[in-house]
């Protein structure tokens, strides 16, 4: 998919229709120590500790393993900067896009 490098939105904080650039969010990020998810939470409870691979904390069963069928694209988010306030917020496509390219 190409987007436009500029494009005219809303923006929130000078609340009215601006001029805004457009720039892709890296997507993924490490868990945080303070999550519920947390890996040192998990070490807590016994988990993700010991030798070999205990990948998301040991082996599961195999059913409907074979059933899942993985994405070929992800949905994207887009960081948008105010060309007024310069102030950022992020917005997103609702499609799916392989590939993203800012002209």
């Amino acid at each position: 998919m190409i987007l436009k490098e500029k494009r005219k939105r809303f923006c929130p904080y000078c609340n009215k229709h601006t001029l805004h650039k457009v720039s892709q969010v890296k997507s993924g990020g490490k868990r945080g120590s303070l999550k519920r998810g947390s890996l040192g939470r998990a070490k807590k409870r016994g988990l993700a500790r010991g030798k070999g691979n205990l990948g998301r904390y040991g082996s599961k069963p195999a059913v409907g393993k074979f059933k899942r069928t993985i994405k070929s694209s992800k949905k994207i988010s887009l960081l948008f900067t105010c060309t007024v306030c310069l102030k950022k917020h992020v917005g997103g496509i609702s499609k799916r896009v392989k590939r993203l390219e800012i002209k």
